[in-house]
């Protein structure tokens, strides 16, 4: 769950978590808190250590007794919709979505109408609670910028299944992604821990400790021109992993002007020399498969790359042909 359930929670610091300051540790202590989400708290005076408000920078000496509460979401202005939205399976549990680049999942300051969410309460009046009102039925998420396939829960039982395979890392997910210049290696697996980025809050970066863990495999597909084809699969799901993985990696994904490059991309030598500007991240989640939550049936779904990859290669090829 996106903000963590809400409610009080009471737990002890562990010993072994003496010395690290507390907005790091929080997340960990409670799943589905995020390190921003976790200041907030602090922040707040939502969260004590044997009963003193702390600040995010408090250090924790182990063994004392903490408690944070968790308020519930402040209600947004929900709209229904009626936004284009290309349903791939849907049943009394769930739906299953191949959500376009450039739509948000769900509202958020600055995003409050024209987001997922306002598409699916314009198409189904019975959508899971347990994400909030101002997240129904959403599980799991794609940035604004990647498209591809995305599961919604209509009813709490099965969302409820659904979070909990995502955090077992047993759903299937695999991406396809466009890349400068390539990985070291045709295949193989980064491990790393992934947290917010020390100084720039917005984004997320490899840190050599704190954070959580994030693996994912990926392999060479292809190469074309300066870039390549690649698919991710994932192991875990951490806030833009692939993206920061990419990065990680030295081959940024194409139109991730975030941890890479530019959206207006210079091709060619000479007279030949074009310079290509795309509107998205070349990043597409094609591949989605999970056992049913409530029959357990198998459910697979495989959708084809958006045209604008097809597009940017062929301005590749003519520019180095």
């Amino acid at each position: 769950m996106p903000n963590g359930p809400c409610g009080t929670h009471r737990l002890t610091v562990p010993a072994d978590r003496a010395g690290e300051r507390i907005d790091r540790y929080l997340p960990e202590a409670i799943p589905g808190i995020s390190r921003a989400r976790g200041q907030r708290l602090i922040e707040e005076g939502n969260v004590r250590l044997a009963g003193e408000i702390v600040r995010p920078s408090t250090r924790l000496k182990g063994g004392e007794p903490m408690t944070v509460v968790i308020p519930p979401p402040v209600p947004l202005d929900m709209l229904a919709e009626d936004l284009p939205l290309h349903v791939l399976y849907e049943d009394a549990h769930l739906l299953v979505v191949d959500k376009p680049a450039g739509m948000v999942v769900h509202p958020a300051p600055g995003h409050s109408r024209g987001t997922l969410v306002n598409a699916l309460l314009g198409r189904s009046d019975t959508l899971s609670g347990i994400g909030g009102v101002s997240r129904p039925g959403i599980v799991h998420r794609l940035d604004r910028d990647t498209s591809g396939v995305l599961v919604v829960a209509r009813t709490d039982a099965a969302h409820g299944t659904l979070s909990a395979r995502f955090a077992a890392h047993a759903m299937d997910r695999k991406y396809h992604g466009i890349v400068f210049g390539g990985p070291p290696a045709d295949r193989g697996t980064v491990s790393t821990r992934i947290g917010r980025h020390p100084v720039h809050r917005k984004k997320m970066a490899v840190l050599p400790e704190g954070g959580r863990e994030a693996v994912t495999r990926y392999r060479r597909l292809e190469t074309f021109g300066p870039f390549s084809l690649l698919e991710f699969r994932l192991e875990t799901g951490r806030t833009h992993q692939v993206r920061v993985h990419s990065a990680y990696l030295g081959c940024p994904i194409v139109g991730d002007d975030v941890y890479g490059k530019s959206r207006k991309i210079p091709l060619g030598k000479g007279t030949s020399a074009v310079t290509v500007t795309v509107s998205r991240f070349l990043l597409h989640a094609f591949h989605l498969a999970f056992p049913h939550p409530v029959t357990g049936e198998p459910l697979s779904f495989t959708i084809p790359d958006p045209p604008e990859f097809a597009e940017f290669r062929t301005a590749v090829e003519v520019a180095y042909a």
